[in-house]
This record gives C-alpha cells, sequence and structure tokens, in this order.
C-alpha cells in the first residue's frame, strides 16, 4: 500500500512541476531535466510515469482542467451574460494556462498535443451551447455560434494575456481592478445590444 502512495505522490509532484515548467515556459521552452528538478526527483523517473513529453502535457493539461470546478464551464442561461462569465472565469482560474496558450501560438508544437481534443471539446460545447440558446431563440439567427464563440473567447482572453496593449489602449493594465470593473460592464453592454434585441 504505501509502495502504492509513494508512486501516486511522486506522479502527482512531476505534474505539478511539469504545469510550472510548460506554464511558464511554453512547450518548447519546458525541458525535462527542469522538470525533474523541480519535482525532486532523478530525470529516468519521469520516463517510467510518461512515455515521452507530448505525453506528459497531455496528462499536465487534462489534469489542470479536470481539477478546475466544473461551474466553470455551465454557460448562464442568458446569453447577454456569457461574455462577463467567461472573463471572470479567465481571470481567476485560468491566467496560467492562458499565458500558456500564449505560447502556443509562436512554438512549434507536435499536432495532437497540449490536451488538444480534451480542450477541443470544452470550446466545442460552448457552440453546442450558442446553437441551443439560438434554437430557442436567444440569438439572432443570422449569426454563427461559432463565430460568436470565437468573438467572446477573443473579448475575453485577449485584454488579460495582453495587458500592454490593454494599457497603452485605455490607460490601465489588465489587472487594474478599475479596469476589470469597466471591461466587465462593457462586455455585458455589448453582449445585450447582440442578444437583447433577438
Amino acid at each position: 500500500m504505501g509502495e502504492i502512495r509513494n508512486a501516486e505522490r511522486t506522479r502527482g509532484a512531476i505534474l505539478l512541476a511539469a504545469k510550472e515548467e510548460f506554464f511558464e515556459k511554453g512547450y518548447s521552452g519546458a525541458r525535462i531535466e527542469s522538470i525533474a528538478k523541480r519535482a525532486g526527483i532523478n530525470k529516468q523517473l519521469i520516463y517510467h510515469y510518461f512515455k515521452s513529453k507530448d505525453a506528459l502535457i497531455n496528462e499536465v493539461i487534462d489534469t489542470f482542467l479536470t481539477a478546475l470546478p466544473s461551474g466553470n464551464f455551465v454557460l448562464p442561461e442568458n446569453p447577454a451574460h456569457i461574455a462577463d462569465f467567461r472573463y471572470k472565469v479567465n481571470l481567476e482560474h485560468l491566467m496560467d494556462f492562458l499565458k500558456f496558450t500564449a505560447w502556443e501560438a509562436i512554438d512549434s508544437i507536435p499536432e495532437n498535443s497540449n490536451g488538444e481534443e480534451r480542450r477541443k471539446q470544452i470550446l466545442q460545447s460552448y457552440v453546442a451551447d450558442m446553437k441551443a440558446k439560438q434554437e430557442m431563440g436567444l440569438v439572432p439567427k443570422e449569426l454563427d455560434p461559432a463565430l460568436i464563440t470565437l468573438m467572446i473567447s477573443s473579448l475575453t482572453i485577449y485584454p488579460l494575456l495582453y495587458s500592454n496593449v490593454t494599457r497603452m489602449i485605455t490607460g490601465h493594465a489588465a489587472e487594474d481592478p478599475e479596469f476589470q470593473a469597466k471591461w466587465t460592464s462593457f462586455l455585458r453592454a455589448i453582449s445585450e445590444r447582440i442578444f437583447d434585441g433577438t
């Protein structure tokens, strides 16, 4: 029993160290040696638990997403509340992960890596939710649910990831509570214009 517990503890330590390494440095910048050092173990032990760097990143992303409170992925009934809801979730729970996704834009990443399947399921569930709301008459028929989902993703991620651009445009950093309050109100106002006229 103690051996199983030790194996679980070691595996958990590797996943935590790998999450820190990947989220700070991106896929290409992350080093197995650094992960081993962070976890306080021998590098070879990582390969005992994970076949490759790809297997490790996929498990890190899956573990991270699974550990998030499930309420983070349940969208509000009223589509006019979705953007400010997603912005709040991003701000409070996903900042490190969002920074990691910014690395993807510049990294050369293997296909089907970075928990792509799991992430795609979540994003496609947002599209399906928007389609269902459209069928209920809550979303304008002429708007493509996938493009609405992409728009909301952009509006709720970009200002957080590119805080310097946010500051240059608005005079406030993304971390500034005053900006966050203004942006939340703006997201709600824009959403109400899009969805309340249906």
